[in-house]
């Protein structure tokens, strides 16, 4: 855990040092949208909800700590010629990402602590990665829509858990 902490603060860190007191601006949003598991049968899609607070600490960098969850659907299997139905998972991470080239058209990267939850298994609470493509459209002076694809990799002891989201999100800029 306190390496995953490390690991946290060194990625809200970067880009810090290039900061200039004019630069940076600050906002809080909201983004809402839908999870799909990847390579995995044993949960099922479902919706996606969380909040962020972009730093634009550079015209080329913006930190953005965010905290996530989602509520994925249940899944019936067959085993053996039995059939059961599986829980889906409560997903719940908080981190940080780092979007790059503070443009409409940004990409970004992410880490943070997941902790995936649900009736019959154990939890897993581990450090995760994520990476995706943004779309920024202001809207007004004040409010920034943003729409973006992403994947989420969570290691695990065995293996890992891989989820695909798309979201949508409104942005208030505080600072402005």
């Amino acid at each position: 855990m306190k390496r995953s902490l490390a690991l946290l603060l060194l990625v809200l860190g970067v880009g810090a040092g290039t900061a200039q007191a004019g630069e940076i601006k600050i906002g809080a949003g909201a983004f809402g949208g839908y999870a799909v598991p990847l390579i995995q049968e044993d949960a099922g899609s479902g919706a996606v909800f969380g909040v962020r607070v972009p730093i634009r600490a550079s015209s080329m960098i913006t930190i953005e700590p965010y905290y996530m969850t989602s509520s994925l659907d249940e899944v019936t299997e067959e085993l053996g010629g039995v059939e059961y139905t599986r829980d889906g998972f409560d997903m719940k991470s908080l981190g940080g990402n780092v979007l790059l080239f503070g443009s409409t058209f940004y990409p970004y990267v992410g880490l943070g602590t997941y902790e995936l939850s649900r009736e019959g298994s154990e939890d897993i609470k581990e450090l995760g990665w994520n990476f995706g493509l943004g779309l920024g459209v202001p809207l007004g002076e004040k409010f920034r829509l943003d729409i973006r694809g992403e994947m989420d990799m969570i290691v695990t002891d065995e293996s890992s858990r891989k989820f695909g989201a798309a979201t949508a999100g409104l942005t208030y800029n505080l600072t402005q």
